[in-house]
C-alpha cells in the first residue's frame, strides 16, 4: 500500500511507487483511484506553490468551517519538515502533532484533513512545495497558530532563533486562543 498512516487519524503519509531507469524516473504524484482504493475521497480544486530558502517556517495555517481545506503536500525541490496539528475538539489527539520529513528525494506527500493546522519548515537551502486543496482560499475563513506555540512544542529541526517567519504568522495566537471551529 502507497499509505502509511501516522499517529493522527486521517492524516496519512503517502508514498507512491517511483520507476527508476537509465532515463530517469516516473511516478503517480495523484491518482484519484488510488486515493479513492484508500477511501480518501477529495475533489482537489486548487495547486499552490512557494519557494522558500533555509530556516523558512511557513504557518501553522487553516480555514475554518464552512471553508475548509484537505492539503496533499510534497516538495518539489529540497526537503521540509511537515507538520500537521489535530485541532478537532474532542478529538482523542487535540493538541497533538506529527511531523514527517518530505523531500524531492524521498517523494512523500502527506495528507492533512479537515481539521489540522498545517505548516513546515525549510530544511535545505531552497525549497519548492506544492499542495493540492480541496477547497478554495477564503480569505475571511482564515485560521492560524504560532509556529512557537508552548502547548505544542513542535520540534521544526532548526535553531528557532534563525527561523525566518512572516509577520503575519508572527501575529497568529497561541494554540489555546486560536479561533476553532472544528468538532470531532
Amino acid at each position: 500500500m502507497p499509505f502509511i498512516p501516522t499517529a493522527l487519524q486521517g492524516v496519512l503519509i503517502f508514498e507512491p511507487a517511483v520507476y527508476k531507469d537509465e532515463r530517469g524516473y516516473f511516478f503517480e504524484s495523484y491518482n484519484e483511484q488510488t486515493f479513492h482504493k484508500e477511501g480518501v475521497i477529495n475533489r482537489f480544486v486548487q495547486d499552490n506553490q512557494s519557494y522558500s530558502k533555509y530556516g523558512v517556517i511557513r504557518g501553522l495555517h487553516y480555514q475554518l468551517d464552512p471553508y475548509p481545506q484537505t492539503k496533499l503536500v510534497r516538495a518539489l525541490q529540497g526537503r521540509i519538515l511537515d507538520v500537521a496539528v489535530d485541532i478537532r475538539q474532542g478529538s482523542p489527539t487535540f493538541g497533538k502533532y506529527v511531523s514527517v520529513e518530505l523531500s524531492s528525494d524521498n517523494k512523500r506527500q502527506l495528507l492533512v484533513p479537515r481539521g489540522f493546522a498545517h505548516g513546515f519548515s525549510v530544511l535545505s537551502e531552497t525549497a519548492e512545495v506544492s499542495y493540492k486543496c480541496d477547497g478554495f482560499y477564503d480569505k475571511a475563513s482564515e485560521g492560524g497558530i504560532r509556529y512557537d506555540d508552548p502547548q505544542l512544542n513542535i520540534d521544526w529541526q532548526l535553531p528557532l532563533g534563525e527561523a525566518i517567519v512572516s509577520v503575519k504568522d508572527l501575529q497568529l495566537p497561541v494554540f489555546a486562543e486560536c479561533r476553532n471551529n472544528f468538532r470531532y
